[in-house]
């Protein structure tokens, strides 16, 4: 920890372009099963998932939500949580990344202009990967022909696996888009929770790294509710994979009806939170409020689901259920430390505010 990682610069052959929803899921299926093989090892042992991310941008996966108009398929929202918390099912920290890329993308779709759509969502197509960072205001420094930034960003998910960071300041609308092998950037892999070992999260040094003006935009307000959906749909995914691996051991927790029950419910607030989203991307006013309390009620619920989930492991641990060798607890530790992150009891108020007392279903 704290030492700044090599950076994993190799180039990619071409990825694959989905052409349907339907391969996008299968795909996705796919994919998910081979990231559970070795979920827990990389975890037990930290082992970066390098070569499990290469596989998911080969796959085309990391460009179905590049507009149309970009050469892209542009998935339906609802449809896009799902692959997400499919591939959270397999590895939730692969999940993650994934979530914080489309989030990213969805940025960029809503705010840049053709000029820095075009070529980035090039990139997308290509396979590149997208994540975020935040910075001090102060760090960025406006010249007659770009910006400059000086300085140590806070921890951001998915960095150490992004090919290009869209950059934020509190407080300011200014959004900078540049290649994380921009010169004078350093990369910190400075993560040391207990969960989530293995979703890149790290930090950036900026030694006078440039950009262009061309690469500022202005945002209006953050796509929050599709980081909220996309949130919901990797607890979702957490979830799942408990029931499957206590499915598999054979034991079932007494509250086991409860909780598939749960996860049902999960997925339906998912869906209707990204039918919700579809609506608000193409009109405004209240659509854009409902589609934000939407996603916010899914994500607590998904989150809280998560967390219950996760502890029927203890509450049946016993033989090798509990041993070290199952790393079960791993659910729970990524559960934990994603709801310390997601600020749990904010989210909760929030949905009740709006749906009322009984809005968990």
């Amino acid at each position: 920890m704290g030492t700044v990682s090599q950076l994993h610069d190799r180039l990619r052959p071409a990825a694959h372009r989905i052409g349907s929803e339907e391969e996008a899921v299968a795909a996705a299926r796919r994919l998910a099963a081979d990231f559970r093989r070795q979920s827990s090892e990389r975890d037990i042992n930290r082992i970066l998932p390098y070569s499990e991310l290469d596989s998911l941008s080969l796959s085309g996966l990391t460009a179905i939500t590049v507009p149309p108009e970009y050469e892209g398929l542009d998935v339906s929202n609802a449809l896009l949580a799902e692959i997400v918390a499919i591939i959270a099912e397999g590895d939730a920290s692969i999940g993650e990344c994934l979530a914080v890329h489309f989030s990213t993308l969805e940025g960029l779709r809503q705010h840049a202009g053709d000029d820095l759509k075009r070529p980035l969502f090039t990139r997308a197509l290509a396979g590149d990967r997208f994540a975020e960072a935040s910075f001090d205001t102060d760090a960025v420094t406006a010249l007659p022909l770009g910006h400059r930034i000086n300085g140590r960003s806070r921890q951001a998910t998915a960095v150490l696996f992004a090919d290009w960071l869209a950059i934020s300041t509190p407080g300011s609308n200014l959004l900078l888009y540049f290649a994380r092998s921009s010169e004078g950037l350093q990369v910190v892999d400075s993560w040391d929770g207990f969960g989530q070992r293995t979703n890149g999260t790290a930090a950036l040094i900026a030694e006078n790294v440039q950009t262009n003006a061309d690469a500022a935009v202005s945002q209006e307000a953050p796509a929050v509710a599709i980081a909220s959906l996309l949130h919901a749909g990797v607890d979702l995914g957490i979830a799942r994979a408990v029931l499957s691996e206590l499915q598999e051991a054979e034991i079932m927790p007494p509250a086991a009806g409860g909780l598939i029950v749960g996860i049902e419910a999960a997925a339906a607030l998912l869906e209707r939170a990204g039918h919700r989203l579809d609506i608000a991307q193409i009109n405004s006013g209240t659509a854009i409020t409902e589609a934000e309390f939407s996603a916010t009620a899914a994500q607590a619920h998904s989150s809280e689901l998560a967390l219950r989930t996760a502890a029927a492991i203890f509450e049946i641990a016993k033989g090798d259920v509990g041993g070290i060798g199952r790393n079960l607890d791993r659910h729970w530790r990524n559960a934990r430390i994603r709801a310390l992150g997601g600020k749990l009891a904010g989210l909760h108020a929030k949905a009740v505010a709006y749906y009322g007392p009984n809005w968990e279903i």
